[in-house]
């Protein structure tokens, strides 16, 4: 503990020789995951010179860990040989994410730097468009034919073995390089030498790899496997996708939605270490477009603002209502939206969702309206009463129906679902929810 504060406190300062020899001897002895969270919280250039006293091997490791924006921060504050150190040592997926992150022409000049044979290989991940599973798949795949003994084939695994992602999950092929079936190293290691491969292989469960990165990457984690073999349109294999790159699709999927939800642009980078215009360029589109849709409801207080002066009383009740129906909408978008995610619900359910959202908004219309009829009559009277109640049923029944099929439209027109998230339903519930009060507030009480 004393270590970690030590270099927490010295990196922020101007680090003298003697000082940086001492932090150098510190970070030799600092576990791996230590260093990783110090680089987290700390600027940009502070994190370059952690960088510059770290052993090649531990900085390569503790580069790797990083979120790819957060490599393409660094990449300014790192000398330039230690970038193409590190970038020619990452795997090729992990690159062409790197690369998604940087200016064109950074690009070009690492891509430069590359080996034609790691260029090559590369450039078939980033063929791919952005967003599919081929994006993110590894290419390095050992081509075992199912012809080929089993002995061959774990003499060919040994000798590749280091330059495969994993070596788990072992993909057949025939000779023209088509998927027929898929092998574990288990069964592998443990078959008669003198097998052929088509004998011990078991059918495969395969992508394609224009299909979406997203929800193959949750499929796979559904099922029992390491990995999954990805295919080109034709059935010839192209790539694997691991377990470790399904799980961090989906939570870099699972962070966008979370916070798009509470109104802001993911930061994909750890938060201390997030330049501060970042930070506010994530936040500052969301509340301008909250702003504006705002004047919405106050345009619709303009309009009744004679039916407010009439009854007073019914001013009180705004918050309550505009809150009731914003929440309402929340849970409903939040719930199909996952649901969406998680492939529970398709584009074409969007009827099944508004009459299940619709009965699920008026059974708690109902019971919060009956409650609040009771609690209005008693302290006002039966009139105010009947229309907090009535206002109540409706605003739930409508914010439960919105909220549930405007996540499905979204995806119908190729936008986030998330990007209709909690603050523009609200706003929405909030406007419309308020033009449902003073229409039946006009209606029960004549004014």
């Amino acid at each position: 503990m004393t270590d970690r504060i030590d270099l927490e406190h010295v990196l922020r300062t101007h680090l003298s020789p003697d000082e940086a020899r001492r932090v150098s001897e510190l970070l030799d002895n600092t576990p791996i995951p230590e260093i990783i969270r110090l680089v987290e919280r700390t600027s940009t250039s502070k994190a370059g010179v952690l960088f510059r006293l770290l052993s090649q091997e531990r900085a390569l490791t503790v580069f790797e860990a990083l979120d790819a924006r957060h490599q393409a921060d660094l990449i300014g504050a790192l000398h330039n040989e230690d970038v193409l150190r590190y970038f020619d040592e990452m795997d090729p997926d992990d690159r062409v994410s790197l690369l998604d992150e940087v200016p064109a022409e950074v690009a070009d000049e690492l891509l430069r730097t590359l080996e034609k044979s790691e260029r090559d290989i590369t450039g078939v991940v980033l063929g791919y468009p952005r967003g599919s599973v081929g994006r993110r798949m590894s290419p390095e795949i050992l081509l075992l034919y199912q012809d080929m003994t089993v002995g061959d084939a774990l003499a060919l695994l040994k000798r590749r073995a280091r330059d495969l992602e994993t070596i788990y999950t072992l993909p057949i092929v025939d000779r023209d390089r088509k998927l027929t079936g898929i092998c574990s190293f288990r069964d592998l290691y443990t078959a008669d030498p003198h097998q052929h491969l088509e004998d011990i292989m078991a059918e495969a469960v395969s992508a394609r790899a224009n299909d979406a990165a997203e929800s193959t990457a949750r499929w796979l984690l559904t099922l029992d496997h390491l990995a999954m073999p990805v295919t080109d349109e034709g059935g010839h294999l192209v790539g694997l996708l691991t377990f470790d790159d399904a799980h961090e699709i989906v939570e870099e999927a699972d962070t966008e939605d979370a916070a798009r939800g509470g109104g802001h642009e993911p930061l994909q980078q750890p938060y201390l270490s997030t330049p501060l215009i970042k930070v506010v360029r994530s936040r500052i589109v969301w509340l301008l477009v909250l702003a504006l849709s705002a004047i919405l409801t106050v345009h619709v207080l303009d309009t009744f603002e004679e039916t407010l002066a009439t009854a007073v009383v019914l001013a009180l009740f705004i918050p309550l209502l505009t809150g009731t129906a914003g929440n309402t909408g929340n849970q409903a978008a939040t719930t199909v939206t996952r649901a969406l995610a998680l492939g529970d619900v398709e584009k074409s359910d969007v009827m099944r969702v508004l009459w299940r959202e619709m009965r699920v908004g008026f059974f708690l219309g109902a019971l919060l309206g009956s409650l609040g009829f009771t609690l209005a009559s008693f302290v006002y009277s039966t009139e105010v009463g009947m229309v907090i109640g009535l206002t109540l049923l409706a605003v739930c029944t409508m914010a439960a129906s919105i909220g549930g099929i405007m996540p499905i439209v979204a995806k119908a027109i190729g936008a986030d679902p998330a990007v209709f998230s909690n603050p523009f339903i609200s706003t929405f519930s909030d406007a419309t929810g308020l033009v449902i009060y003073f229409m039946i507030a006009k209606a029960v009480l004549g004014i």
